[in-house]
């Protein structure tokens, strides 16, 4: 998609159709200049049809009318915005993505959209052009009418008219640049997701990365299963026996041309990478197993985000660990009753093959942090527990080192994406308590999210950890303003946001790294034992 900025009469801009946000009471009171200017090309018939059509410019409310050669535009599409004083961004990028798919269905292939005038031009400017971008969206390749279709309907040309007062400037370009390199990574990502599962194997999926990181200018590696072996992931593993299809460690990295920031503790991306999840053993009924192509979705995300990384350079490295396998029933399965050996050493009792995520996560975690991160995200469809407590559009954030969460939610926010945090409280430890092993891999239906966080953080130590469990807005059940069904590249612009915010201090994180899970284990072992003795000692 093509952009460009123009100023003035918004009417004259080139463009099949013009689009005008409006927040609440403008189109009765105040009216900007670029909805008076239409109107009035329009002999006042555009103000006066809204308002009989019920329009009021509340959230989620649009209104479409034809020009019929009275304007350079053939229809003027009105976009609600809703009460200005609680506007975000996010609003806008959800009615750039409404007004994408009206263009879509009209089969315009050029717009005009007017900014509206906000505090910051720049935001704006992101929000309408990440919106389109992401609106536009289609996947359909697999469908014949849309294989067949010579011409199909494309937005590919947009005039972004500014608002009165603001002119076109580096910082409005370089949002520009930023949109639209996050639209792509994430229709990328997108497309990872919905392809379906005898597509997308670990071996599709590295090969992905490969392609990703070869575009971006960053080193790869790929592991098979003699690499896993070698590093004593006993978890992995026991998730990929089951499967015919080979497993993929993978491995990405940024590092800065500088040699002082290429020193610096990097930052590491963990993603979840379950190319096909039938539950294993523990098998899923057939409704629930559908849509497990959708398993890989935060290992999408994370390799989306590095193809942005790769553009935003920042002054430090950045690591992104993926672990790729399927998890299938068969006479080589791994059982409910095993006990597996992880790479930290803990051993696990496998109570629910379908809790396969954490395993191979927990080897993953540890591999990662190994790497000395200075922090470290993880991103997974890990538990239904947390769609029942969140629902389709909220991400449930986990972690104990306040700071660390506090950026994501931050990066969150800004990237507008919804995230609430959830607690990592030791009351629920007792649910993964095993008799026969250190731990079980799956405890009581009840708090079944955060029985999962608390599985994750045994394989982390030290090292400053934010774990987001996407299951619900990985995968959008309807279209949403810039949202197709399926597929929706969730987390991606909050890593880039959280990679962007570190950026702009990366002094502020040159703090000594924490020790390594392993490290951290033998402290905690050595700690205990030094207790035992001194007990044993005074009785």
């Amino acid at each position: 998609m093509n952009f460009s900025f123009v100023s003035g009469d918004a009417t004259r801009a080139s463009g099949e159709l013009l689009v005008i946000p409006l927040f609440e009471g403008e189109l009765a009171d105040t009216a900007p200049t670029s909805l008076a200017t239409a109107d009035s090309a329009l002999e006042g018939r555009l103000r006066g049809a809204a308002t009989q059509e019920g329009f009021k410019a509340k959230t989620d409310q649009a209104f479409l009318m034809h020009t019929h050669g009275r304007a350079g535009a053939e229809r003027v599409l009105l976009l609600g915005l809703g009460n200005r004083a609680r506007f975000h961004p996010e609003v806008l990028r959800l009615a750039a993505g409404r007004a994408a798919k009206t263009a879509q269905r009209l089969k315009v292939g050029s717009a005009a959209f007017v900014l509206p005038a906000t505090d910051a031009a720049a935001n704006a400017v992101r929000a309408v052009v990440e919106g389109l971008g992401l609106g536009v969206y289609r996947f359909d390749k697999y469908k014949s009418a849309a294989r067949e279709e010579k011409n199909p309907a494309k937005l590919d040309k947009v005039a972004l008219v500014l608002p009165d007062g603001v002119e076109k400037s580096r910082e409005l370009e370089d949002a520009l640049a930023l949109a639209k390199r996050v639209a792509d990574a994430t229709n990328w990502a997108r497309d990872l997701v919905n392809e379906p599962p005898n597509v997308v194997t670990p071996t599709a999926l590295a090969e992905a990365a490969r392609q990703a990181a070869k575009e971006g200018g960053l080193q790869v590696t790929i592991g098979g299963r003699r690499d896993i072996e070698k590093l004593n992931m006993g978890m992995f593993l026991g998730v990929t026996a089951g499967s015919i299809e080979e497993p993929r460690l993978i491995h990405v990295v940024y590092t800065p041309k500088n040699a002082r920031d290429a020193k610096r503790p990097p930052l590491a991306l963990v993603g979840k990478a379950i190319t096909f999840d039938s539950g294993g053993l523990s098998l899923k009924p057939t409704e629930g197993m559908v849509e497990m192509k959708t398993d890989m979705a935060g290992s999408a995300a994370v390799l989306g985000a590095m193809k942005v990384i790769a553009a935003l350079k920042p002054p430090f490295p950045v690591h992104a660990f993926i672990g790729a396998c399927e998890n299938m029933p068969s006479g080589t399965a791994y059982k409910p009753g095993d006990i597996l050996t992880s790479r930290l050493g803990k051993t696990v009792e496998i109570t629910n093959t379908d809790a396969e995520g954490r395993l191979v996560l927990g080897d993953i975690l540890t591999w990662a942090c190994e790497h000395r991160p200075s922090a470290v995200i993880d991103l997974a469809t890990l538990t239904g527990a947390c769609v029942i407590a969140l629902g389709n559009y909220i991400v449930g954030a986990f972690g104990e080192h306040d700071a660390t969460v506090n950026e994501v939610l931050q990066s969150a926010r800004t990237a507008g994406e919804e995230m609430w945090r959830l607690p990592v409280s030791e009351l629920q430890k007792d649910a993964l308590r095993s008799e026969v092993a250190d731990m079980k891999n799956s405890g009581e239906r009840w708090g079944g999210s955060i029985n999962a966080a608390l599985f994750l953080k045994e394989f982390v130590g030290e090292t400053p950890w934010v774990h987001l469990d996407i299951a619900g807005p990985s995968n959008s059940p309807k279209e949403r303003g810039y949202l197709s069904k399926g597929g929706t590249g969730a987390g991606l612009r909050t890593l880039v946001e959280w990679v962007r915010l570190r950026a702009a201090t990366p002094d502020d994180y040159e703090a000594t790294t924490p020790p390594t899970p392993r490290a951290a284990a033998t402290k905690a072992a050595a700690k205990g034992a030094k207790s035992a003795r001194k007990a044993a000692k005074g009785a």
